[in-house]
């Protein structure tokens, strides 16, 4: 049975996931949809980017993914479809892509050309991408739907830490940010378990952030590591840094924003 997996940030107040959704059961009966989230805030591309590059190796190969946030097609961002990692990823060139494939070298690329069965442009998702991932769900290939292309036209990159050495300290130093908060409140970072480990080497720490009035000299391997409450620095499932509270969140608690700067400090 094909998969089709579904990103957007369409809500589920409204119609539109289910219109999609029917779309696609119209063309295929017996397709796995599965909503990996629509609850990507409005046109960011980022947070998209994050969650399709945490989730998607758990899925089969050959599963299909539809990228539907900020789609709609222009003169500078085209539709696309990828072949990358043995999966297929559906959506449009506005950076996105860039963002997902930093590290993982597409296969095959190809500019959509599917007509559309309505005169609306407005809802690429269920009038493009839908008609592009059936025809691949039906075994089809990427050249009939479009044309190969070298690369993407609209790269962005993600921001990245950066270690350094202070002179007056003589302490090494990463400094990275915030890239991701969840719905519980945690703050996921740039930081890696392995740049940490690497930068570390076995000594003391501590992580600064907020005005660097909010530390951490521990790591902890599980929430209930910490007391109810309390602040506490982890590496989640995807080997990231991230800063959470026990039972609260940590974004509400220490005001921890968005591209906010981490800093830590060995000793």
């Amino acid at each position: 049975m094909p998969i089709i997996t579904l990103t957007t940030d369409l809500g589920l107040k409204d119609h539109y996931v289910a219109s999609v959704k029917g779309a696609i059961l119209s063309q295929i009966p017996d397709v796995s949809i599965v909503d990996i989230t629509h609850s990507i805030e409005a046109f960011n591309i980022s947070q998209t980017a994050y969650v399709i590059r945490n989730c998607y190796k758990n899925f089969p190969a050959g599963s299909i993914h539809i990228l539907g946030v900020d789609s709609e097609l222009s003169l500078k961002n085209s539709h696309l479809a990828v072949f990358a990692g043995g999966h297929y990823f559906i959506g449009t060139d506005n950076g996105t892509f860039s963002l997902l494939f930093d590290e993982l070298k597409p296969d095959k690329i190809v500019e959509l050309n599917i007509s559309q069965n309505t005169d609306s442009l407005t809802f690429p998702i269920k009038d493009v991408f839908v008609i592009a991932a059936c025809h691949i769900a039906r075994g089809g290939t990427l050249e009939i739907i479009g044309k190969e292309i070298a690369a993407f036209t609209d790269i962005k990159s993600e921001l990245k830490p950066v270690t350094e050495h202070d002179i007056n300290t003589k302490n090494n130093i990463i400094k990275g940010a915030v890239v991701y908060i969840d719905s519980y409140g945690n703050a996921t970072t740039n930081i890696s378990k392995k740049l940490f480990e690497q930068v570390r080497k076995g000594r003391d720490f501590v992580i600064l952030f907020g005005r660097e009035n909010e530390k951490i000299s521990k790591i902890r391997e599980k929430y209930k590591d910490a007391h109810e409450g309390e602040k506490l620095a982890i590496f989640s499932a995807n080997g990231m840094l991230e800063i959470a509270q026990n039972k609260g969140r940590a974004t509400d608690l220490l005001g921890l924003k968005l591209h906010d700067y981490i800093r830590i400090e060995f000793k």
